[in-house]
Protein backbone atom coordinates (compact mmCIF):
# COMPACT_ATOMS: atom_id res chain seq x y z
CA UNK A 1 0.00 0.00 0.00
CA UNK A 2 0.81 3.65 -0.28
CA UNK A 3 2.01 5.66 2.94
CA UNK A 4 -1.15 7.28 2.99
CA UNK A 5 -3.13 3.99 3.05
CA UNK A 6 -0.95 2.52 5.49
CA UNK A 7 -1.57 4.94 8.46
CA UNK A 8 -5.01 5.01 7.67
CA UNK A 9 -5.28 1.16 7.87
CA UNK A 10 -3.30 0.96 11.03
CA UNK A 11 -5.51 3.75 12.84
CA UNK A 12 -8.45 2.18 11.66
CA UNK A 13 -10.52 5.23 11.70
CA UNK A 14 -14.00 4.11 12.28
CA UNK A 15 -17.10 5.82 11.93
CA UNK A 16 -19.87 5.55 14.62
CA UNK A 17 -22.29 8.54 13.59
CA UNK A 18 -22.71 9.27 9.83
CA UNK A 19 -25.91 10.79 8.75
CA UNK A 20 -27.50 14.07 7.70
CA UNK A 21 -28.23 17.16 9.40
CA UNK A 22 -30.74 19.13 7.61
CA UNK A 23 -31.89 22.74 8.73
CA UNK A 24 -34.01 25.25 8.55
CA UNK A 25 -33.96 29.51 9.57
CA UNK A 26 -32.26 31.46 11.84
CA UNK A 27 -30.56 28.75 14.23
CA UNK A 28 -26.88 28.58 15.65
CA UNK A 29 -26.45 25.15 16.59
CA UNK A 30 -23.05 24.39 19.37
CA UNK A 31 -21.10 21.18 19.48
CA UNK A 32 -19.10 19.72 22.43
CA UNK A 33 -15.31 18.92 22.26
CA UNK A 34 -15.05 15.13 20.55
CA UNK A 35 -12.48 12.69 20.17
CA UNK A 36 -11.35 11.46 16.97
CA UNK A 37 -11.91 13.66 13.73
CA UNK A 38 -15.16 15.18 11.88
CA UNK A 39 -15.47 15.07 8.07
CA UNK A 40 -18.33 16.75 7.03
CA UNK A 41 -19.94 18.44 3.45
CA UNK A 42 -22.50 20.66 2.71
CA UNK A 43 -24.97 19.23 0.08
CA UNK A 44 -27.23 21.81 -0.39
CA UNK A 45 -27.46 25.72 0.82
CA UNK A 46 -24.96 27.20 2.95
CA UNK A 47 -23.99 27.72 6.24
CA UNK A 48 -21.25 29.21 8.78
CA UNK A 49 -18.29 27.11 10.87
CA UNK A 50 -16.90 28.17 13.76
CA UNK A 51 -14.27 26.72 15.45
CA UNK A 52 -12.86 27.47 19.34
CA UNK A 53 -9.27 28.86 19.28
CA UNK A 54 -9.26 29.94 15.24
CA UNK A 55 -10.35 33.53 15.65
CA UNK A 56 -12.01 33.88 11.82
CA UNK A 57 -15.37 31.92 11.05
CA UNK A 58 -15.50 30.15 7.61
CA UNK A 59 -18.10 30.50 5.14
CA UNK A 60 -19.38 27.07 3.85
CA UNK A 61 -20.89 27.07 0.62
CA UNK A 62 -22.87 23.92 -1.01
CA UNK A 63 -20.26 21.37 -1.97
CA UNK A 64 -17.30 22.49 0.31
CA UNK A 65 -16.12 19.78 2.88
CA UNK A 66 -14.59 20.11 5.85
CA UNK A 67 -12.83 18.37 8.91
CA UNK A 68 -12.18 18.64 12.68
CA UNK A 69 -9.21 17.21 13.52
CA UNK A 70 -8.65 18.77 17.08
CA UNK A 71 -11.35 18.08 18.67
CA UNK A 72 -12.26 21.95 19.71
CA UNK A 73 -15.72 22.69 20.48
CA UNK A 74 -17.84 24.35 17.30
CA UNK A 75 -20.64 25.84 15.90
CA UNK A 76 -22.74 25.53 12.85
CA UNK A 77 -25.00 28.45 12.01
CA UNK A 78 -27.52 29.80 9.19
CA UNK A 79 -27.04 33.30 10.82
CA UNK A 80 -24.12 34.27 13.55
CA UNK A 81 -26.01 37.06 15.36
CA UNK A 82 -28.60 33.98 16.31
CA UNK A 83 -28.09 32.93 20.20
CA UNK A 84 -26.30 29.48 20.16
CA UNK A 85 -28.48 26.10 21.58
CA UNK A 86 -26.71 22.97 22.52
CA UNK A 87 -26.74 20.55 20.09
CA UNK A 88 -28.47 17.81 22.34
CA UNK A 89 -31.21 19.62 22.83
CA UNK A 90 -31.56 20.43 19.34
CA UNK A 91 -31.43 16.42 19.47
CA UNK A 92 -34.72 16.11 21.57
CA UNK A 93 -37.12 18.12 18.81
CA UNK A 94 -35.36 17.36 15.51
CA UNK A 95 -37.56 15.58 13.27
CA UNK A 96 -35.81 12.17 11.92
CA UNK A 97 -35.99 11.10 8.01
CA UNK A 98 -34.27 8.15 7.42
CA UNK A 99 -30.56 9.03 8.61
CA UNK A 100 -31.51 12.87 8.75
CA UNK A 101 -32.11 15.18 11.39
CA UNK A 102 -34.45 17.29 10.46
CA UNK A 103 -34.46 21.14 12.37
CA UNK A 104 -36.69 24.18 12.14
CA UNK A 105 -38.53 22.64 9.06
CA UNK A 106 -35.04 22.20 7.33
CA UNK A 107 -34.97 23.10 3.93
CA UNK A 108 -32.23 26.24 3.65
CA UNK A 109 -28.95 23.96 4.19
CA UNK A 110 -28.37 20.15 4.21
CA UNK A 111 -24.41 18.65 5.65
CA UNK A 112 -24.05 15.10 5.59
CA UNK A 113 -20.55 13.25 6.53
CA UNK A 114 -19.33 11.00 9.73
CA UNK A 115 -17.52 11.42 12.98
CA UNK A 116 -14.64 8.80 12.79
CA UNK A 117 -12.92 7.38 16.28
CA UNK A 118 -9.11 6.23 15.76
CA UNK A 119 -7.43 3.30 17.18
CA UNK A 120 -4.49 3.41 19.75
CA UNK A 121 -2.55 5.79 20.86
CA UNK A 122 -1.50 7.11 17.87
CA UNK A 123 -4.48 9.20 16.56
CA UNK A 124 -2.22 12.09 16.79
CA UNK A 125 -0.14 10.84 14.05
CA UNK A 126 -2.58 12.42 11.64
CA UNK A 127 -4.59 14.98 13.55
CA UNK A 128 -1.55 16.44 15.13
CA UNK A 129 -0.16 17.29 11.69
CA UNK A 130 -3.55 18.70 10.65
CA UNK A 131 -5.26 22.48 10.83
CA UNK A 132 -7.86 23.01 13.57
CA UNK A 133 -9.75 23.21 10.02
CA UNK A 134 -9.42 21.81 6.50
CA UNK A 135 -12.09 23.36 3.94
CA UNK A 136 -12.41 22.05 0.81
CA UNK A 137 -13.02 24.82 -1.16
CA UNK A 138 -11.59 24.46 -5.26
CA UNK A 139 -14.68 23.89 -7.61
CA UNK A 140 -12.03 21.01 -8.82
CA UNK A 141 -11.91 19.33 -5.20
CA UNK A 142 -15.43 19.81 -5.10
CA UNK A 143 -16.13 18.11 -8.75
CA UNK A 144 -14.21 15.19 -7.10
CA UNK A 145 -16.04 14.68 -3.91
CA UNK A 146 -19.84 15.90 -5.71
CA UNK A 147 -20.25 11.77 -6.15
CA UNK A 148 -19.90 10.56 -2.72
CA UNK A 149 -22.21 13.75 -1.42
CA UNK A 150 -25.07 13.33 -4.24
CA UNK A 151 -24.92 9.09 -2.87
CA UNK A 152 -24.78 9.71 0.60
CA UNK A 153 -27.69 12.31 0.36
CA UNK A 154 -29.85 9.31 -1.46
CA UNK A 155 -28.54 6.51 0.95
CA UNK A 156 -30.06 8.97 3.76
CA UNK A 157 -33.12 10.04 2.62
CA UNK A 158 -34.44 6.72 0.81
CA UNK A 159 -33.90 4.59 3.88
CA UNK A 160 -32.99 1.20 1.78
CA UNK A 161 -31.99 -1.80 3.22
CA UNK A 162 -28.47 -1.71 4.07
CA UNK A 163 -28.29 2.54 3.97
CA UNK A 164 -27.01 2.95 7.57
CA UNK A 165 -23.78 0.13 6.28
CA UNK A 166 -23.69 2.14 2.70
CA UNK A 167 -23.66 5.60 4.56
CA UNK A 168 -20.74 4.58 6.92
CA UNK A 169 -18.66 3.53 4.12
CA UNK A 170 -19.25 6.65 1.95
CA UNK A 171 -18.23 8.57 5.13
CA UNK A 172 -14.73 6.74 4.84
CA UNK A 173 -14.72 7.96 1.62
CA UNK A 174 -15.54 11.15 2.07
CA UNK A 175 -12.85 11.33 4.77
CA UNK A 176 -9.63 9.72 2.16
CA UNK A 177 -10.64 12.08 -0.43
CA UNK A 178 -10.73 15.13 1.62
CA UNK A 179 -7.33 13.86 3.18
CA UNK A 180 -6.00 13.23 -0.67
CA UNK A 181 -7.35 16.93 -1.40
CA UNK A 182 -5.52 18.49 1.33
CA UNK A 183 -2.58 16.96 0.70
CA UNK A 184 -2.55 17.86 -3.21
CA UNK A 185 -2.90 21.44 -1.90
CA UNK A 186 0.57 21.36 -0.60
CA UNK A 187 0.21 24.23 2.54
CA UNK A 188 2.76 26.22 2.74
CA UNK A 189 4.97 25.82 5.64
CA UNK A 190 3.18 22.39 6.70
CA UNK A 191 5.67 20.03 8.26
CA UNK A 192 4.89 16.37 9.04
CA UNK A 193 4.71 13.12 6.82
CA UNK A 194 1.28 13.63 4.99
CA UNK A 195 2.98 17.28 3.58
CA UNK A 196 6.29 15.12 2.76
CA UNK A 197 4.40 12.94 0.48
CA UNK A 198 3.47 15.96 -2.32
CA UNK A 199 7.46 16.18 -2.07
CA UNK A 200 8.53 13.65 -5.11
CA UNK A 201 11.79 12.69 -3.73
CA UNK A 202 10.58 12.32 0.12
CA UNK A 203 7.78 10.89 -1.08
CA UNK A 204 9.87 8.08 -2.80
CA UNK A 205 11.76 7.54 1.10
CA UNK A 206 8.93 7.01 2.44
CA UNK A 207 7.18 4.96 0.72
CA UNK A 208 10.37 2.94 0.74
CA UNK A 209 10.24 2.74 4.12
CA UNK A 210 6.94 1.72 4.02
CA UNK A 211 6.88 -0.99 2.07
CA UNK A 212 9.95 -2.73 3.30
CA UNK A 213 10.26 -1.55 7.01
CA UNK A 214 12.32 -4.59 7.78
CA UNK A 215 14.94 -3.78 5.35
CA UNK A 216 18.58 -2.88 6.66
CA UNK A 217 17.73 0.86 5.67
CA UNK A 218 20.85 3.24 5.37
CA UNK A 219 20.92 7.09 4.94
CA UNK A 220 22.69 6.57 1.88
CA UNK A 221 20.23 3.95 0.42
CA UNK A 222 17.22 6.30 1.27
CA UNK A 223 18.49 9.20 -0.36
CA UNK A 224 19.36 6.72 -3.47
CA UNK A 225 15.73 6.24 -3.35
CA UNK A 226 15.19 9.85 -3.45
CA UNK A 227 17.83 10.74 -6.60
CA UNK A 228 19.38 13.04 -4.07
CA UNK A 229 22.80 13.16 -2.84
CA UNK A 230 23.02 12.03 1.30
CA UNK A 231 23.74 15.71 3.22
CA UNK A 232 20.74 17.46 0.66
CA UNK A 233 18.41 14.40 1.48
CA UNK A 234 19.02 14.31 5.34
CA UNK A 235 18.73 17.90 5.79
CA UNK A 236 15.53 18.06 3.66
CA UNK A 237 14.02 15.25 4.95
CA UNK A 238 14.39 16.60 8.37
CA UNK A 239 12.95 20.00 7.04
CA UNK A 240 9.60 18.49 5.64
CA UNK A 241 8.88 15.68 8.06
CA UNK A 242 10.04 16.64 11.41
CA UNK A 243 12.46 13.88 11.91
CA UNK A 244 15.36 12.64 10.38
CA UNK A 245 15.00 9.57 8.03
CA UNK A 246 15.90 7.02 10.80
CA UNK A 247 13.99 8.36 13.25
CA UNK A 248 11.15 8.02 11.22
CA UNK A 249 11.92 4.46 10.21
CA UNK A 250 12.22 3.35 14.17
CA UNK A 251 8.42 4.97 14.76
CA UNK A 252 6.95 3.33 11.81
CA UNK A 253 8.19 0.12 12.75
CA UNK A 254 7.35 0.46 16.07
CA UNK A 255 3.84 1.54 15.18
CA UNK A 256 3.44 -1.72 13.06
CA UNK A 257 4.63 -3.33 16.34
CA UNK A 258 2.01 -2.01 18.09
CA UNK A 259 -0.42 -2.68 16.45
CA UNK A 260 0.39 -6.35 16.55
CA UNK A 261 0.97 -6.26 19.64
CA UNK A 262 -2.97 -5.37 20.09
CA UNK A 263 -4.28 -7.59 17.07
CA UNK A 264 -2.32 -10.36 17.12
CA UNK A 265 -1.16 -13.40 19.38
CA UNK A 266 2.75 -13.16 17.94
CA UNK A 267 5.13 -13.22 20.41
CA UNK A 268 8.04 -10.57 20.58
CA UNK A 269 10.63 -12.32 19.42
CA UNK A 270 9.09 -13.36 16.06
CA UNK A 271 7.51 -9.70 15.68
CA UNK A 272 11.36 -7.82 16.22
CA UNK A 273 12.41 -9.96 13.88
CA UNK A 274 10.00 -9.27 11.32
CA UNK A 275 10.92 -5.36 11.82
CA UNK A 276 14.61 -6.50 10.64
CA UNK A 277 15.56 -6.62 14.79
CA UNK A 278 17.99 -9.97 15.13
CA UNK A 279 17.99 -9.01 19.13
CA UNK A 280 14.84 -9.09 21.02
CA UNK A 281 16.43 -6.43 23.20
CA UNK A 282 17.60 -4.37 20.94
CA UNK A 283 14.10 -4.05 19.41
CA UNK A 284 12.40 -3.66 23.16
CA UNK A 285 14.68 -1.16 23.85
CA UNK A 286 14.04 1.10 20.52
CA UNK A 287 10.06 0.06 21.61
CA UNK A 288 10.46 1.60 24.91
CA UNK A 289 12.47 4.64 23.75
CA UNK A 290 9.63 5.66 21.36
CA UNK A 291 6.13 3.89 22.66
CA UNK A 292 7.13 4.97 26.15
CA UNK A 293 6.26 1.21 28.15
CA UNK A 294 8.05 -2.19 27.28
CA UNK A 295 6.40 -4.58 24.35
CA UNK A 296 4.63 -6.39 27.09
CA UNK A 297 3.69 -3.60 29.03
CA UNK A 298 2.00 -2.52 25.91
CA UNK A 299 0.11 -6.01 24.74
CA UNK A 300 -1.09 -6.17 28.33
CA UNK A 301 -2.40 -2.74 28.38
CA UNK A 302 -4.25 -3.12 25.32
CA UNK A 303 -5.42 -6.39 26.10
CA UNK A 304 -9.25 -6.91 24.42
CA UNK A 305 -11.62 -7.09 27.03
CA UNK A 306 -15.69 -7.58 26.66
CA UNK A 307 -17.51 -4.32 27.02
CA UNK A 308 -20.13 -4.22 30.09
CA UNK A 309 -23.77 -3.56 29.08
CA UNK A 310 -23.84 0.13 29.90
CA UNK A 311 -21.01 0.36 26.81
CA UNK A 312 -22.94 -1.47 24.56
CA UNK A 313 -26.21 1.48 24.91
CA UNK A 314 -24.09 4.09 24.99
CA UNK A 315 -22.28 2.98 21.86
CA UNK A 316 -25.93 1.94 20.37
CA UNK A 317 -26.99 5.55 21.42
CA UNK A 318 -24.13 7.34 19.67
CA UNK A 319 -25.79 6.70 16.28
CA UNK A 320 -28.83 8.95 18.03
CA UNK A 321 -26.52 12.26 17.93
CA UNK A 322 -26.76 14.81 15.20
CA UNK A 323 -24.38 14.29 12.30
CA UNK A 324 -22.25 16.89 13.47
CA UNK A 325 -22.05 15.78 17.39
Amino acid sequence: MDPLSDVLSLLKPRSYVSGGFDVGGRLSVRFGAHEGIKCYAVVSGEIWLTVEGVSDPVRLETGDCFLLPRGWPFRLATDLTAPPVEALSILATARRIGGVMTVNGGGDCLVVGGHFALTGDHAGMLLGILPPIVHIQKESDKAAMRWSLERMRQELREGQPGGFLMAQHLAHLMLLQALRLHLAEGPAGGVGWLFALGDKHISAAITAIHDAPAHRWTLQALAERAGMSRSAFALRFKETVGASPMEYLTRWRMLLAGDRLMNSSDPVSIIARSLGYESESAFSTAFRRVMGRSPRQYGRRHAPASPEPAQIEVAGANRLEPVAG
